[in-house]
């Protein structure tokens, strides 16, 4: 078993947010992406995704070489999330809306990311790597998708 104190911890811990970071991202996606109706949105989206399940691949590896399975997103945060993405889409499903969800999203993600990186100081190079690049996954699609705000 893999010390979970110290560098090997930090780094295990900080892959683990990445992981629960991911898949709560490609959720949020999956919930909105049939309802887009601009199909230059909807690519923007499909295209996120693939980064986002590129990352997790990659992510998995590195998770494998320190003996653990990954985390699952907090069950009452992916809860909340979904209920808040159906009522506003009920309440009107535009493309607005959908984009004001993503960015929503991705703004959270971004700062729990960095929170992360602020927190496992002595997490390796590769996992820090790792959550940089999600960082920017998430802050390059909220930038993208302003324009449908």
């Amino acid at each position: 078993m893999v010390d979970k104190t110290g560098a090997d911890g930090d780094t295990v811990k900080l892959l683990k947010e990445c992981d629960a970071g991911i898949k709560m991202g490609v959720a949020a996606i999956d919930d909105v992406i049939d309802n887009v109706e601009n199909t230059d949105f909807r690519n923007l989206l499909h295209d996120s995704k693939n980064q986002h399940e590129k990352l997790k691949d990659e992510i998995l590896v590195l998770l494998n070489e320190h003996n653990d399975d990954g985390k699952n997103p907090n069950p009452m945060a992916k809860g909340m999330s979904w209920v808040k993405t159906n009522m506003k889409m009920a309440v009107d499903g535009t493309d607005n809306t959908i984009a004001d969800l993503i960015t929503d999203g991705c703004n959270m993600g971004v700062k729990s990311l960095s929170r992360y990186l602020n927190q496992y100081k002595s997490a390796d190079n590769k996992s820090r790597n790792i959550t940089g690049r999600l960082v920017q996954i998430e802050d390059r699609l909220a930038t993208d998708i302003r324009q449908y705000l």
